[in-house]
């Protein structure tokens, strides 16, 4: 079985982020039973504690990365990040 690594970059006090990180618990949890899913971690970063990070995002938070490459800005799509899932340990 493969893992995937999620990182959620932001900011406390973002709505946004807050926004993010809600759909992404819940779509991993959906994701939990399905035998096909893939192990999924989860890290935060914030943007106020990595200035490269901060140089970078500043704009554009919350940012979700999908083993290092950017998969969303602002707003996840639940079904796009369920697939992106799926697929990512082919």
């Amino acid at each position: 079985m493969s893992t995937v690594h999620l990182t959620l970059i932001g900011k406390p006090g973002c709505h946004l982020c807050d926004d993010a990180r809600d759909m992404v618990g819940t779509v991993v949890a959906k994701l939990a039973d399905d035998p096909a899913a893939p192990v999924i971690t989860i890290e935060e970063k914030s943007i106020l504690e990595d200035a490269a990070l901060h140089e970078l995002y500043v704009e554009d938070i919350p940012v979700l990365l999908l083993n290092g490459k950017v998969h969303n800005y602002w707003r996840i799509d639940p079904l796009r990040l369920r697939t992106a899932l799926l697929e990512a340990q082919s």
